[in-house]
């Protein structure tokens, strides 16, 4: 479905949203560390180690230098082992059972 305010844009001006937008994302995820992966996997098919992932992804597309720490860093604001260890709970067996059933593919 194409946006008709979206067509007047420049592909520079699109870029500049998306990205400015993914920016928000990231700082809104960064600010809700109560919300674990399983919560967003069950809800909304990915979390933070998929948005890493794609960060990856469009990186390696471009022939850009980055790993998968570094994509992980961008996403999570810190290494991604000190995020684990400060925020990430064990998930409870609704939550496993909730992924279970959904499997979100993507």
């Amino acid at each position: 479905m194409t946006n008709p305010t979206a067509a007047a844009l420049t592909e520079d001006e699109r870029i500049r949203l998306e990205a400015a937008v993914f920016r928000r994302l990231v700082a809104h995820l960064g600010n809700r560390t109560d919300v674990q992966n399983i919560d967003l996997m069950n809800l909304a098919g990915f979390c933070r180690n998929c948005l890493s992932n794609w960060y990856l992804d469009a990186a390696q597309e471009a022939g850009l230098p980055v790993s998968k720490d570094q994509s992980r860093e961008t996403v999570y604001g810190m290494p991604y082992e000190d995020w684990k260890a400060k925020y990430q709970s064990e998930a409870t067996a609704e939550q496993k059972a909730a992924f279970e059933t959904s499997k979100p593919q993507h």
